[in-house]
């Protein structure tokens, strides 16, 4: 445990950041879910449509650091392929 006023401070922080940190990672994995839930449906436009929202939230999550730049990429690029297969 923290002995000193700073430490304590800090571990507070730490406790907040985390739980912030989480909160945009699990908005990410819903993101991608929707995006996938789409194209398993076979609605093409529903599916585009959410992409474009996804993309915002991926690159969102990916410029605060939550995620890497190349982990969001990919997740994009496969993402688009899956729209893009569809028929």
């Amino acid at each position: 445990m923290a002995n000193s006023a700073q430490a304590r401070k800090r571990a507070r922080q730490n406790d907040k950041q985390r739980a912030h940190n989480a909160a945009l990672r699990s908005t990410l994995r819903t993101a991608i879910k929707k995006v996938q839930k789409a194209v398993l449906a076979g609605d093409k436009a529903a599916a585009q449509s959410v992409f474009g929202e996804s993309m915002k939230a991926i690159d969102s999550i990916a410029d605060k650091r939550i995620i890497h730049k190349n982990k969001a990429s990919r997740h994009k690029s496969r993402l688009s392929s899956a729209v893009k297969a569809m028929a």
